[in-house]
């Protein structure tokens, strides 16, 4: 009997020692089955599951804004909001973009935009608002002031939430043509604009809407000054170092205030050729935004440049601006002088009408301008 005891003490004893053993062997078991599961799975979706995901993804347009585009649309109005967060490079690279199908696929009104290079305020706006009233569905509205700035437009004015994102830009200075190209490419995300006009806070119009608006569609030329003057002010300030891209017989010189078409607006904001080298080599006395544009534009595009500008400015007083004009210099007088006299080609042939914008006016001028605006600006 104690030896019988003796011997299951001895069995109970050793059962918890086979007992881990066991344990043991269905762990490595259960360790060896999951990473050989988990292997197999890798190589599975490496060779099947990656390209399943593929096939589902389908891309998608994504506006600035952060709404969504469920139809063309949508997609239109999309384009023409000027609040965005892109770098230059970023904007340049999006406004260059240009469809291959040449049809649109929806009815196309060209528009004009319109362009206002500012440090701040607009204070002819009121003026402008008024031009405007005729043109409902022909034109868009972009302003590039200081980014400090901030306009307190109602919204039931032309010109509320119209400042593109903007940087400091300084006169005579590349940062000015980088405005003007800023500019530029964000109409150019519109795809409805045709034709494309760079004006000043101190800018009027000289016409009604519809009087501008046909003479810019209907025009075969885009409007930029663009004349090879050999002395010092001209040729003087080429630099041999331009070459091989800019030689000095395409030196040209024109006004900072131009008007181009779609085609050229694309040229001037998707060029790295030509930027680097006006970048390095055209600084004051060499002023890169009399320069720049007519330069290039002659050497890409000449024959679709009309050679002047259509905006009408007073150098006879002299100095390095035109001369300003306040409340007291709008008379008849001077109204009959900025229209009267003027003879230039239009599509080739003789024309009166030169100019479609006439700048600087101070702020006081604002009322006169008012008063003599139905007689004279037919508005």
């Amino acid at each position: 009997m104690e030896d019988g005891k003796d011997s299951n003490v001895l069995t109970r004893t050793n059962q918890p020692r086979v007992l881990p053993q066991r344990l043991l062997h269905l762990l490595v078991l259960f360790l060896v089955l999951c990473v050989t599961f988990s292997v197999v799975s890798i190589y599975t979706i490496r060779y099947f599951g990656v390209y399943n995901a593929v096939t589902t993804i389908r891309p998608r347009l994504i506006p600035c804004n952060s709404d969504e585009v469920r139809n063309l649309d949508e997609w239109m109005k999309s384009q023409s909001n000027v609040m965005h967060n892109l770098s230059d490079n970023e904007l340049f690279w999006r406004a260059s973009s240009v469809p291959r199908i040449k049809r649109y696929p929806f009815k196309r009104v060209p528009k004009i935009a319109f362009m206002f290079l500012t440090k701040g305020p607009l204070p002819l706006s009121p003026l402008w608002e008024r031009f405007f009233k005729g043109g409902d569905g022909r034109y868009s509205i972009y302003v590039h002031s200081l980014p400090s700035f901030r306009d307190d437009f109602s919204p039931s004015s032309v010109f509320y939430k119209r400042q593109i994102p903007s940087k400091v830009s300084e006169w005579g200075k590349m940062s000015m043509c980088d405005a003007e190209r800023r500019l530029l490419a964000n109409a150019l995300l519109d795809i409805s604009n045709e034709r494309f006009v760079l004006l000043s806070e101190s800018c009027i119009p000289l016409y009604n809407f519809t009087t501008i608006y046909n003479y810019m569609t209907r025009s075969k030329y885009s409007f930029m000054g663009a004349f090879d003057d050999p002395g010092p002010h001209g040729r003087g300030r080429y630099n041999d170092s331009m070459l091989p891209e800019v030689n000095i017989t395409d030196w040209r010189k024109g006004s900072q205030w131009f008007e181009v078409n779609r085609q050229l607006a694309l040229s001037l904001v998707e060029d790295t050729k030509f930027y680097p080298k006006f970048a390095e080599f055209c600084k004051p006395p060499c002023y890169v935004d009399e320069h720049y544009f007519p330069t290039m534009l002659t050497i890409q595009a000449g024959n679709m440049l009309a050679n002047r500008s259509v905006t009408w400015v007073d150098w006879s007083r002299g100095g390095a601006h035109p001369a300003t004009f306040g409340g007291a210099d709008i008379t008849e007088e001077f109204m009959k002088r900025v229209y009267e006299g003027n003879n230039c080609l239009y599509n080739d042939e003789p024309s009166s009408i030169c100019s479609l914008f006439a700048r600087k006016f101070s702020p006081n001028a604002l009322e006169a301008l008012f008063l003599i605006a139905p007689k004279f600006l037919g508005f």
